[in-house]
């Protein structure tokens, strides 16, 4: 299945339906009063969170909403049916913005989480509603209003405690297969990952945090050169950036600033999260790379294929997450 993390849709509420004129008929009472009732309300349309969920791939081929219009009422102030509400599943962490002026309608997390983003029409009032002890016998009535029609962006952005941060082939895949059950498509070529990938890892008999690894960064990545932004704004989210530097890299220290200045050109605020950094394949250099980094950082030497580290580094994120 794809990965989709933006589309466009447009949602159409119902109608209400009509409100009519009705006097009662009875026998023996020649002159009944109205009975007209009201029209129902119609149909609104709903986003709600559903777990099971991780893509906007099922919105991305059914970009139009209609909800259907309220019933008309009836004689004997029976009132007409409300239209069917629709109801829109979304994954958590989806974002749903007015297309039109930009405006954050709601930012949906938590599983189960709803929101009216198309309210349905109010149906009319029947001849029934507008009867007073002067006025006896109204031919007054109301159609149904229109709902307001709306244009929408839906944005996903991955919920994750832990986001990795690195060049292709930095390892981040290798990792997160190994601390947790993510199966990510690994191979020694760059950009194997195209999509965001999470997993579950296990912290102690009773905790654990969400980990996910973003396809890998290239310089220019703020700007958008290759993918960048749509991959950066998953790492919006996360309580702490874990960078990740291959340990043979000519230069390791450089490919941590390198890295660095992607993030906070994307986002100044970003760079302020706690942050910390693993020098991975461990089990392929010899000796120790040397690491004077531009600035203070909590540093992990780790090997994904030994486990060597692995066991600190995951202690240290949940500390880091807790705090």
């Amino acid at each position: 299945m794809r990965f989709v993390d933006y589309v466009k849709i447009k949602v159409i509420p119902g109608k209400g339906g009509d409100g009519i004129i009705a006097f009662r008929r009875e026998k023996f009472v020649p002159k009944g009063g109205p009975s007209g009732g009201n029209g129902g309300r119609g149909g609104s349309i709903i986003l709600k969170v559903d777990a099971q969920l991780h893509t906007l791939q099922d919105i991305r081929y059914h970009r139009i909403y209609k909800a259907n219009r309220g019933k008309h009422g009836e004689g004997s102030l029976r009132h007409g049916k409300k239209g069917e509400d629709i109801t829109v599943k979304v994954p958590a962490g989806t974002i749903v913005k007015d297309l039109h002026n930009g405006e954050v309608v709601a930012d949906l997390q938590i599983d189960g989480e709803s929101i009216v983003v198309a309210q349905g029409g109010r149906g009319g009032r029947g001849n029934a509603e507008f009867a007073t002890p002067t006025h006896q016998a109204p031919r007054e009535f109301e159609y149904g209003r229109e709902g307001r029609d709306r244009e929408l962006e839906l944005e996903l952005k991955v919920l994750a405690d832990v986001g990795l941060v690195g060049f292709p082939n930095a390892g981040k895949s290798t990792l997160l297969s190994r601390v947790s059950r993510a199966k990510p498509k690994i191979a020694d070529y760059p950009f194997t990952t195209l999509t965001p990938n999470l997993g579950i890892v296990k912290s102690g008999a009773y905790s654990s945090f969400v980990m996910a690894d973003i396809p890998g960064l290239i310089e220019g990545a703020h700007k958008g050169k290759g993918l960048g932004i749509q991959f950066l704004k998953h790492v919006e989210r996360c309580s702490v950036l874990l960078f990740l530097v291959d340990a043979n890299d000519e230069d390791p220290a450089e490919s941590y600033r390198l890295l660095f200045e992607e993030v906070k050109k994307y986002s100044p605020g970003l760079i302020q999260r706690k942050r910390m950094l693993a020098i991975t394949k461990m089990d392929s250099f010899v000796g120790v790379p040397k690491m004077a980094t531009f600035e203070p950082v909590e540093l992990f030497p780790i090997s994904s294929v030994s486990g060597e580290g692995l066991e600190d580094l995951i202690k240290a994120l949940s500390t880091s997450i807790s705090e």
